[in-house]
């Protein structure tokens, strides 16, 4: 007598693990958890910002004359008004990068190596970018601006970041961070 698996049951057994791995790949999401990694990307890195802005204004003698080169107007993510294209300048040594600060002039040095671009930064027409805007008449208030793309991180999802009631500012929908989130 042969000892060995009949065709029937390899295809049985192949049956269930493609079963199996279709259970695992919906359970798991992974589009929706490299939407997720971006998300937490996105959140570090303008946490970063804004802590480095914050004590540049706080550092400075003269904070209000600095300009942003990424300004915007008062409703985020209109046209490429304010965006930081996929060209944008990550310069932290002079007043070339994104954000017009000289980080480097701050004693001890600049917090942040280079200026951070979101992680989709517009690709394919993604609408992803990071926004700064602030005001005219002071330099000093400013608002940090990103849209979050995972259900996790979106206004409708578990852990909110983007409405109103848990960042703070006036644009639901929108991750917002500053020193003035509102009325800009």
């Amino acid at each position: 007598m042969k000892k060995g698996f009949t065709l029937l049951e390899l295809l049985i057994v192949i049956g269930i693990l493609a079963i199996l791995a279709t259970a695992v790949t919906l359970v798991l999401n992974p589009i929706e958890m490299l939407k997720q990694s971006r998300d937490g990307k996105r959140l570090s890195d303008l946490r970063a910002l804004n802590n480095a802005i914050t004590f540049f204004i706080t550092a400075s003698t003269t904070p209000t004359g600095n300009t942003f080169n990424c300004t915007a107007s008062t409703t985020p993510y209109s046209g490429d008004t304010g965006t930081c294209s996929l060209n944008a300048i990550t310069a932290v040594n002079n007043t070339t990068g994104w954000v017009n600060i000289n980080f480097s002039s701050i004693s001890g040095g600049s917090p942040l190596s280079k200026l951070p671009l979101d992680p989709i930064n517009g690709l394919s027409g993604s609408g992803y970018y990071f926004y700064i805007y602030k005001t005219e008449s002071d330099g000093a208030k400013f608002e940090l601006n990103a849209n979050m793309e995972s259900v996790k991180y979106s206004e409708t999802g578990g852990n909110d970041v983007e409405s109103n009631t848990k960042d703070g500012g006036d644009n639901n929908g929108v991750y917002e961070t500053g020193s003035l989130l509102t009325s800009i």
